[in-house]
């Protein structure tokens, strides 16, 4: 049965075996070769067709194909060295049915060298995949733009402006601000609206990484090169190559780093833990800070070179309490995501709770409100929310200690007077009676603060 099975293959088959790179013996369930391609030849040294008539139960008693027709179970990576042959060759071997019956075997080979080349190029080929997964994982999206950033308040509008500017430009970035004014929404917008929108926009809170971490966080870690380092590691540097990295809360970086990161800001170079090639990027950095760096410097807790060297272009980002008149804005934004978050329409905020949000000092500024917002939509009945749904805490982040100027102080109260009345002639005396101020004193402390 076996034999008919090779004749059948016919002129057009036994063309196909031969062009195999693969060595490849077909053998009946008695273990007689019934054919041998040309590879066979090739690799083994041995005139195949000498072979055919041959039993490999005698000549090879340990090759794959002997265990297959002894046991009918295939058998995958055999190492063996064949009769006659020279070099051990790799062998995937497989039991033939027809019918349902056992007619024999047939086994597929190459030489170890050639076969450990090609498991060297899968492994390699692995990797390959393992990096580039690695760099998919740790690629943010910039997903934010200047047309999603609301605000309507002076200060807030040349925050905008400066950051439309140099957004054009390659230039270092610092964003300073309180904790939740939306630094990262800033960093965001200035990489989309510059000419690397399409290259990687990678983010890394210094803060969030220990200290021992950052470095290989930062310029990556050759394989071996310290204990645990089963592979290649390519920093975050190297992933934001022609785009851009955001370092988030720079304050909070260890001393050493920051004279490697002062390094690389310098001269776009640096080495890979344990490695000795010096990499060349080109990556703009934006970084952003909660801290008074001139403080820590006097501390001796920041480099004043570093600071220097990321202070191109600095950039306050105000927080909320002084941009009271853009909350119904803000928070008329921020409704969608609420809206999905929570599972039900939000259309808006009634009058009432508006000012109740608008006389709340916000310490945790754009961040808290977004927590407060969901917190009403989701106790909320209806469609929107009233005074009644809105839990505020008292002032829970303001420390007791904190102190502010008359002037802000008297700008704040004089702001969110205005939200809570309303910009019309109405609303200005109401403002100023509650003020316990004249309507004409009112105006004149609008004029000195440049308020709308």
């Amino acid at each position: 049965m076996f034999n008919s099975l090779v004749e059948s293959i016919g002129i057009l088959g036994r063309a196909v075996l031969d062009s195999s790179p693969e060595g490849i013996l077909l053998a009946d369930r008695e273990g007689n070769i019934v054919y041998a391609n040309n590879s066979y030849t090739l690799i083994c040294r041995n005139d195949g067709q000498k072979r055919i008539g041959q039993n490999i139960l005698k000549t090879n008693p340990y090759g794959a194909l002997t265990e297959v027709i002894l046991t009918g179970q295939p058998v995958f990576g055999k190492k063996h060295l064949p009769p006659g042959a020279q070099t051990e060759v790799l062998s995937n071997a497989f039991p033939i049915h027809i019918d349902n019956q056992f007619v024999g075997a047939i086994v597929f080979f190459r030489g170890v060298p050639e076969a450990m080349n090609m498991l060297d190029k899968l492994a390699k080929a692995r990797e390959d995949i393992r990096i580039s997964s690695d760099r998919s994982n740790q690629i943010g999206q910039a997903i934010y733009d200047f047309n999603t950033i609301a605000g309507q308040t002076q200060c807030f509008k040349e925050a905008v402006t400066i950051a439309k500017r140099v957004s054009r430009t390659d230039s270092t970035v610092l964003l300073r601000g309180e904790s939740g004014t939306g630094k990262q929404l800033f960093a965001e917008a200035i990489h989309n609206n510059s000419t690397r929108r399409y290259q990687p926009f990678v983010n890394v809170n210094c803060a969030a990484v220990p200290d021992s971490l950052l470095e290989s966080e930062f310029f990556g870690y050759e394989k071996g090169s310290f204990t645990g380092a089963g592979h290649q590691k390519i920093g975050t540097f190297e992933l934001a190559n022609q785009g851009t990295i955001f370092l988030d809360e720079i304050g909070d970086m260890d001393l050493r780093l920051q004279a490697k990161l002062l390094q690389v800001l310098q001269s776009g170079k640096f080495r890979r833990l344990g490695g000795t090639k010096e990499i060349k990027v080109n990556t703009r950095v934006i970084a952003a800070t909660n801290r008074n760096l001139e403080e820590l410097i006097t501390k001796d807790l920041f480099r004043i070179d570093l600071y220097y060297r990321l202070n191109v272009v600095s950039i306050e980002i105000p927080p909320l309490r002084e941009r009271i008149d853009d909350i119904p804005l803000v928070a008329r934004n921020l409704l969608p995501k609420i809206s999905c978050r929570v599972g039900r329409v939000i259309k808006g905020l009634e009058n009432e709770a508006l000012g109740k949000l608008a006389n709340h000092c916000w310490p945790g500024n754009i961040r808290e409100l977004e927590n407060v917002l969901e917190k009403a939509g989701t106790l909320c009945d209806g469609e929107w929310i009233k005074a009644d749904d809105i839990c505020l805490s008292p002032l829970p982040s303001q420390k007791p200690e904190s102190i502010v100027s008359l002037e802000e102080l008297e700008r704040s109260m004089i702001s969110r007077a205005l939200a809570k009345y309303g910009p019309s002639l109405a609303g200005k005396k109401e403002a100023a009676q509650a003020l316990g101020i004249s309507l004409t004193t009112l105006y004149n402390k609008l004029r000195k603060f440049k308020c709308d």
